[in-house]
């Protein structure tokens, strides 16, 4: 399954040059360039997508698989890799909402352990490297 499975990794919002403003012109184009970019993998034969399911750029990749796979590529299958139980508690209700929406349209939730450690992104991020054999990155 890993030649068939791609991952994503982005910033989150603090780093980006538009922070939380999502109707930035230029948050815009990056979301139209994740969709080419997953479309691509899709032509290519990728059928598996992982997401780590932080704020930011893997909110947007989440959302843009869903997209694709609801009005294009129906046999596409989106994978939340989760690096602990509780990783939204801390963010703003809003967010927590969007996270809990985005988890639901999952196809698999994969939860990497259940407490947070220090460790516990790598590992996430790690699992999600093992799996795949492409990557998009913001």
């Amino acid at each position: 399954m890993r030649e068939a499975t791609c991952c994503f990794t982005g910033h989150r919002p603090p780093k980006l040059p538009w922070g939380y403003q999502e109707q930035d012109l230029r948050c815009q184009k990056l979301k139209e360039w994740l969709k080419e970019g997953i479309r691509s993998a899709c032509r290519d034969g990728y059928r598996r997508f992982l997401c780590g399911m932080a704020q930011g750029c893997d909110t947007y990749f989440c959302e843009a698989v869903q997209q694709i796979r609801d009005t294009e590529f129906p046999k596409i299958i989106l994978e939340a890799a989760l690096p602990f139980e509780s990783q939204a508690r801390r963010w703003p209700p809003e967010d927590q909402r969007r996270y809990y929406k985005n988890l639901e349209s999952c196809d698999i939730v994969t939860l990497l352990q259940t407490l947070y450690s220090p460790d516990c992104m790598a590992r996430r991020n790690r699992y999600m490297i093992d799996q795949s054999s492409r990557l998009i990155c913001v």
